[in-house]
């Protein structure tokens, strides 16, 4: 019994049983077995239409799908071309090439209790730290989002973890290398996804924090780490600027993002309908001006909007900011009796899940834990961007694995104290949760 709990404690053990649990929900929701998937869920659009494009010899361009329209920085780089490459190798949009980008999304998304496991560790004892790998590795929305999108969402997932966990290891180290390879990890997640970069500032200032009194080692340390980021970066950045000339470091679309979610047109909190993918006249629009004009004139339109209409503008930050925690931007008690049990059921779990989250970061600061500002700031600023522009599940995936292990520690911090003890037997309760 004893090798048996050894056995399932291990992070090797965690993640496959976490891969296995995506693939059954592969199995069971897309119809593996059958000949097709649903067309709706075959491929992300803008990400599949760009890898189409690659794929075919037309470079990084035409984000709309089935609409050549040149070149594009809709997105950052990486995923469209790995999807790029799975398309060159099992066919444009085939059924090969679905079922292997899907693979390797759910593997990306296993992967991340890994990491999980490590700063769950590290920060908390390595009871909260397996718990929470398998919290991750069950999570429903962890194995939804791994399957049903075909994003960059999982693979964005596993660089956020890798980078709270090696800013975790790093702090106060004075080693070069350390720092060099911090610095390119943060370069490929902001080619990845730049939403990483909302908690970089945060996360990297606390990481060098220690070493403030030793300031000439700081400052070599910050401008290595700092250096290699921009390195990392720079071809993307310069392609940008030769293409399209003018300095787009990672991506073009905010502007359409900012314009879609605060005008006259935005229903609730985001107008979809209005997106050039879905909508006829401004794809159309889009194509007579070009991407960089087109961006640059739904921004101007949103800021514009935004400065005019206050309160408007507020009304939807609040609602994109209820959607992002509990996954509905109406009132509940508005809807509730007109819910079905399903949907009644995931919103409960949406607010139970947030609040333990959040109630677990409120116990990390209460107990000293010297790694309470990571968790914290995390919390505060990561969907910042998101309340802005427009919410939606899949943006806030990222979050999602330090959400769970914060909701592990809101449950075993309290059941710790009531039996006088650690939650994790072999640390002291002064080092694994802090209490004095």
């Amino acid at each position: 019994m004893e090798r048996l709990k050894r056995v399932v404690s291990t992070t090797g053990f965690i993640v496959v049983a976490a891969f296995i649990f995506r693939m059954a929900y592969c199995w069971y929701s897309l119809g593996i077995r059958g000949a097709t998937l649903p067309d709706n869920l075959a491929y992300g659009g803008e990400t599949g239409a760009i890898a189409a494009a690659i794929a075919s010899g037309r470079g990084f361009s035409s984000p709309l799908p089935s609409i050549p329209s040149g070149p594009t920085a809709w997105l950052s780089p990486i995923y469209p071309y790995l999807l790029a490459g799975i398309f060159k190798l099992f066919g444009i949009f085939s059924y090969k090439s679905s079922l292997t980008i899907r693979t390797i999304d759910m593997a990306f998304s296993a992967f991340v209790c890994w990491p999980v496991y490590a700063i769950g560790t590290r920060s908390f004892g390595k009871t909260v730290g397996t718990a929470s790998a398998w919290f991750w590795a069950i999570l429903p929305d962890g194995i939804f989002y791994s399957v049903i999108w075909v994003w960059d969402t999982a693979l964005a997932a596993l660089c956020m973890t890798l980078l709270f966990a090696a800013t975790l290891q790093i702090r106060g180290r004075s080693k070069l290398s350390w720092w060099i390879g911090y610095g390119a990890l943060w370069a490929f997640g902001a080619m990845v996804n730049p939403s990483v970069l909302s908690v970089l500032p945060f996360l990297a200032l606390w990481a060098i924090w220690p070493l403030r009194h030793q300031f000439a080692v700081a400052a070599k340390l910050t401008l290595a780490a700092a250096v290699i980021f921009a390195v990392g970066i720079t071809p993307w950045t310069v392609r940008n600027y030769v293409v399209f000339h003018k300095l787009i470091p990672l991506r073009s679309n905010f502007g359409l993002e900012l314009w879609l979610s605060n005008g006259p047109l935005v229903p609730d909190t985001f107008a979809g309908y209005l997106h050039p993918t879905d909508n006829p006249e401004e794809a159309a629009k889009y194509l007579r001006m070009t991407e960089i004009p087109y961006m640059e004139e739904k921004q101007s339109e949103a800021l514009a909007f935004m400065r005019t209409h206050p309160r408007d503008t507020l009304r939807f930050f609040f609602r994109r900011f209820e959607d992002n925690w509990i996954g509905m931007w109406d009132a509940p008690a508005d809807l509730w009796r007109y819910m079905p049990a399903s949907m009644k059921l995931t919103l409960v779990w949406n607010c139970l899940f947030s609040l333990l989250s959040f109630v677990g970061a409120l116990f990390v600061h209460r107990t000293r834990n010297e790694y309470a500002l990571p968790f914290t700031s995390f919390m505060l600023f990561f969907p910042v961007v998101f309340y802005v522009t427009h919410t939606s599940g899949r943006y806030r995936y990222p979050m999602d694995p330090i959400m769970g292990l914060l909701t592990v520690f809101a449950i075993a911090y309290p059941l710790s104290l009531i039996a006088k003890r650690s939650p994790v037997a072999e640390r002291p309760v002064e080092s694994a949760v802090g209490v004095s």
